[in-house]
């Protein structure tokens, strides 16, 4: 699917999380103070079965309960949940989601594979499970759990590990480094390297990209985009220049 509706995912007009528990501190209550932290300038809801708000903001018991599809949304619900939710999302029209729950197993029969079968039966993209979220400085998004914020620059970080993520923007803040789009792909049962480097390399924003892989699905889909980026981002170095 390449890069078909990533642009939602990474500049999205509405956000839904859902799975934020109203625990204080759980991993759904820290990505919503990342998100209106960060300023994000779209609508933000929440859907929760039994609380009827959470920070101070409204929530809704299903996804069929949003008052229209999202671009985005965020899955922090308990594994079992994440097929379900992925289905209801893909069915209500929702562009795209972002699962950060772990545990979802892998392989034929797994809650992984549940959730990849549904969001591709509605064209819905997903970017996880097991996975730190996504940032874009410029469309002030903080779909994440990070403890630091990514600073708006020109390097693209896609990153297999979120422990890795996190740690570069760590380093990065140090040094002065922004970037234009930070990602966790974690178990990568949709998106993966080749897509984010075919959507990056078209970016006006992206001077370079920075990979962190630990494994590669298709290997000629990933030579065919890095080939495909480096050329792109060659001439837009000699464009700036």
């Amino acid at each position: 699917m390449s890069t078909y509706r990533l642009d939602r995912l990474l500049a999205p007009r509405s956000i839904a999380i859902a799975g934020i528990g109203a625990r204080t501190g759980s991993v759904g209550r820290v990505i919503l103070r990342n998100v209106r932290e960060g300023g994000f300038p779209g609508d933000i809801h929440l859907v929760h079965p039994r609380e009827p708000a959470i920070d101070g903001l409204p929530c809704v018991r299903s996804i069929d309960d949003l008052p229209a599809p999202v671009d985005l949304l965020v899955i922090a619900a308990p594994p079992e949940a994440a097929p379900e939710l992925v289905a209801q999302a893909g069915a209500k029209g929702c562009q795209g989601a972002v699962i950060v729950t772990a545990g979802l197993g892998h392989g034929p029969g797994s809650l992984a594979e549940g959730a990849r079968i549904a969001a591709r039966a509605h064209g819905l993209r997903l970017i996880g499970p097991n996975c730190l979220g996504v940032m874009a400085p410029a469309a002030k998004l903080n779909a994440s759990f990070a403890a630091r914020p990514a600073p708006s620059g020109g390097l693209a970080l896609v990153s297999q590990s979120g422990a890795m993520a996190a740690g570069i923007v760590e380093w990065a803040a140090a040094r002065k480094v922004g970037f234009s789009a930070v990602l966790s792909l974690g178990d990568m049962i949709d998106v993966d390297f080749g897509d984010c480097l075919d959507h990056l390399a078209q970016d006006s924003r992206t001077q370079a990209i920075l990979l962190y892989v630990e494994s590669i699905v298709n290997a000629r889909k990933f030579l065919s985009a890095a080939r495909a980026a480096d050329r792109n981002l060659r001439a837009l170095t000699i464009d700036s220049t």
